[in-house]
């Protein structure tokens, strides 16, 4: 295995990002009938740094905000309860058909009733990211991060936010940062632009030590095609010989029995061995977001220097953790709490 963090790093895990809101009905109830939200600030990106900003690690959050708006203090105020730091430039809103911060509106199911999510992201600020908003050379260079984390969401929002994923990969590779990459393909992203975005993947993908996706991320982001009805581990295996600098291919499994029950599952390779955590039944509050939290539990075990066995239990234990909070992303107590979560342990702990 060949995947080292940066000694002395100040940054455990560092994220462009857009910053939106989502806003869910009370008591499980759908979006169309209810009159009470509970509103959250939201992004994959960040989603993912929860695991090890809950767990005492400093994380850094690379976005855009809305100057003057009131939701831009909202998140700013999440991000900082999160324990997670952020950087931003404030663009002017430019009136009230200007530039906002994406809304996330989505319920979370229930029995057969499945979760509806519905986007609002006209407008969206976190469109405009570059990467010159940031001091790079002081962030990668002087303060050092261990792990850049690019999620397929961001570099696929718009031109600019693709180029500043780009560069800020470069620029981690430079300066001996992990960089993880989850595929993400999200259709509505790529219209119009699948061929200059899988150009952009694909480059993104060689500079990455971690790769995360499903067979159909690989095929429809990487233009990866396997003969047959292949399924991970073929599709791993043609990915490894085009990009050689990826040590850790990663994948959740799922398997939708309700909204309020699932199996969850994952597999992992690592250099040559193989890693699963076999699909087991969980109990479901709201599934948005447990993707996200796997992938944080599994960097986080990488930053701790645990064997690989142990990234894929923690990273499915975090998920596991997600799933029971309506908020979208992991936020354990401790270890203990996960390692119980993995356990199948839900004794009261006194």
């Amino acid at each position: 295995m060949d995947i080292q963090i940066r000694k002395g790093a100040r940054w455990a895990v560092a994220c462009p990002t857009s910053m939106g809101v989502r806003i869910t009905p009370a008591d499980r109830m759908a979006v169309h009938n209810s009159d009470m939200f509970y509103m959250q600030a939201t992004s994959a990106e960040t989603n993912v740094l929860n695991v090890a900003s809950s767990l005492g690690m400093e994380c850094l959050a690379l976005t855009r905000f809305v100057a003057g708006s009131p939701v831009a203090a909202f998140i700013k105020a999440q991000l900082r309860k999160r324990n997670i730091r952020y950087e931003g430039k404030e663009v002017p809103q430019d009136g009230p058909w200007g530039w906002r911060h994406q809304f996330n509106i989505a319920d979370s199911g229930f029995g057969l009733r499945a979760v509806r999510v519905w986007n609002d992201r006209a407008g969206e600020v976190g469109r405009t990211l570059n990467a010159a908003d940031f001091d790079t050379e002081r962030i990668f260079g002087e303060e050092g991060v261990g792990i850049l984390h690019l999620s397929g969401l961001i570099a696929a929002l718009s031109e600019d936010t693709t180029a500043c994923c780009l560069a800020l990969a470069e620029t981690a590779k430079k300066h001996g940062t992990i960089v993880s990459f989850d595929l993400n393909h999200r259709a509505s992203f790529w219209e119009g632009r699948e061929t200059g975005l899988r150009a952009a993947f694909r480059e993104i993908a060689s500079l990455s030590d971690v790769l995360l996706g499903s067979e159909e991320d690989f095929r429809l982001c990487l233009g990866l095609e396997i003969p047959g009805t292949g399924g991970f581990r073929e599709m791993v295996s043609a990915a490894r010989t085009i990009y050689p600098n990826v040590s850790v291919f990663a994948a959740t499994l799922q398997e939708v029995l309700s909204a309020n029950r699932n199996l969850w599952g994952a597999v992992m390779a690592v250099g040559g061995e193989w890693y699963t955590e076999e699909k087991r039944e969980i109990d479901v509050l709201d599934m948005i977001g447990c993707g996200d939290a796997f992938t944080g539990g599994l960097l986080y075990g990488i930053l701790r220097g645990w064997e690989p066995s142990e990234w894929i239990r923690f990273g499915w234990a975090c998920g596991a953790l997600a799933a029971g909070s309506l908020n979208d992303y992991a936020e354990p107590a401790d270890e203990r709490q996960v390692r119980a979560v993995y356990d199948g342990n839900a004794r009261i702990q006194r």
